[in-house]
């Protein structure tokens, strides 16, 4: 095994044994109640945001593209997400939540990575600026249409409706236009935000370590190098987009099936700059730093409530700090100089196992 495959085998392990090691730690406070309520209440949004920032870290930190419209593909999975949900509970009598739960999932990861495809098309034959800005005009024409969309469920059959509220008699409400997503029945768990965190970095470090990841990052890194040795750009940042897409989707029904109702102004372009944040601040390509910034970033406004009306004053100086911090040469060399018998320590294990 070479040097490179086994930092990315240690990369990989270190990954999945912290995330699986914080899913017991919690199941274990909250089986011995000694989690707060405010913290508890997080545990699914925060299992969202980390699908967020990772699926958004691998069009930004591996594919090189800047996308500003990542909400938009949240709010197509949550508004999915519950519509499904809302149908299979009233058109059908499916009373299993589980059941439920795992179909809107699917229905909304599905949904969101065809809005991905057909918006990926035309808009990743463009570069830099001029695909953020087409991102970001995308994120804002979603939720423009759901402020105007009305779906409801009447005789066991979906009715839908733009601009104007026309639905036939005994029509139950599912989507009520400005006052978005109603009457869902939270369905989400954080079980079942621990899944698909786990399915998520599955999915995202498999497609990275593959031929098809290398192919991404040589697109990334060299563009012209790459083209001229035959690989065909556009199809694999096409692969890329579709898959962060599809994962932002689910990653929006899981959230839109937490509360009772989703409206289109919880995914707004700030939502898409602060899931950029989550990327940028765990580092750009790094997958564990996504997972630790978006878990991070989220607890840190509940837990500064003490500082009442400065606490996101309080929270933007953080963040300046952090990032201060960790682009600085001298706290990455003491990093480097703590870590370094660590990595010689399983170099050394690992050269007396082929030894044996």
């Amino acid at each position: 095994m070479t040097r490179a495959k086994r930092n990315r085998l240690i990369y990989n392990i270190v990954t999945f044994v912290l995330v699986i090691g914080a899913f017991i730690l919690l199941q274990s406070m909250i089986a011995n109640k000694s989690i707060t309520r405010s913290l508890k209440g997080q545990l699914v949004p925060i299992c969202c945001w980390v699908v967020m920032a990772v699926s958004l870290n691998l069009v930004i930190g591996i594919s090189g593209e800047l996308s500003l419209g990542h909400a938009g593909f949240m709010s197509v999975g949550a508004y999915t997400g519950a519509v499904v949900s809302g149908w299979l509970l009233n058109a059908c009598a499916i009373e299993n939540t589980t059941l439920r739960l795992v179909l809107a999932i699917v229905a909304g990861g599905i949904m969101a990575g065809v809005m991905g495809a057909l918006i990926g098309i035309p808009v990743l034959r463009l570069r830099g600026d001029y695909l953020a800005i087409v991102t970001l005009a995308f994120g804002e024409i979603i939720r423009n249409l759901v402020n105007v969309l009305y779906v409801g469920v009447a005789d066991g059959r979906l009715a839908f409706s733009f601009l104007n509220k026309k639905m036939p008699e005994g029509v139950t409400m599912l989507v009520d236009g400005a006052k978005g997503a109603v009457k869902i029945k939270p369905v989400s768990t954080f079980t079942a935000g621990f899944v698909l965190i786990m399915i998520t970095l599955l999915v995202v470090l498999n497609l990275v370590n593959s031929r098809a990841g290398r192919a991404i990052k040589a697109t990334r890194d060299n563009r012209i190098a790459a083209e001229s040795m035959g690989v065909p750009v556009t199809k694999y940042k096409m692969m890329a987009f579709v898959t962060a897409a599809a994962l932002a989707g689910m990653a929006g029904a899981l959230y839109g099936l937490n509360s009772s109702t989703v409206v289109p102004t919880q995914f707004t372009f700030n939502q898409s700059i602060n899931v950029l944040v989550f990327v940028v601040l765990g580092g750009l390509g790094n997958v564990l730093g996504s997972v630790i910034s978006a878990t991070l970033l989220t607890v840190l406004p509940e837990m500064l409530r003490a500082f009442s009306d400065y606490r996101m004053l309080v929270y933007a100086v953080v963040l300046i700090l952090v990032m201060i911090f960790t682009n600085n040469p001298l706290i990455r060399s003491v990093m480097n100089s703590a870590i370094a018998p660590l990595k010689r320590t399983l170099r050394g294990k690992k050269q007396g196992g082929d030894i044996a």
